[in-house]
């Protein structure tokens, strides 16, 4: 819980299994390792897309960062979800 939001690990949402999703802010936070930069990137661009019309904002933060900079991601949640 953050901010009074509870927060949902692997949560179902259409064809897509977001890595955290919030329902009650309709937020979904995906979690992008090195493989993402390149190979992915139009997959997820259309997923977010995708996700974007069924009314969930998206936020993405590279594994690198969860892991050197935490606090910095946590401050970036608290700050979308208010």
């Amino acid at each position: 819980m953050l901010n009074g939001h509870k927060f949902r690990r692997q949560h179902p949402i259409g064809p897509y299994v977001a890595d955290l999703a919030c329902p009650g802010a309709r937020l979904v936070i995906e979690i992008d390792g090195g493989q993402h930069a390149e190979e992915k990137r139009a997959a997820d661009e259309r997923r977010t897309q995708d996700l974007m019309s069924r009314g969930w904002l998206v936020i993405r933060f590279w594994n690198y960062d969860i892991l050197t900079n935490l606090d910095g991601v946590v401050q970036e949640i608290e700050r979308v979800v208010g």
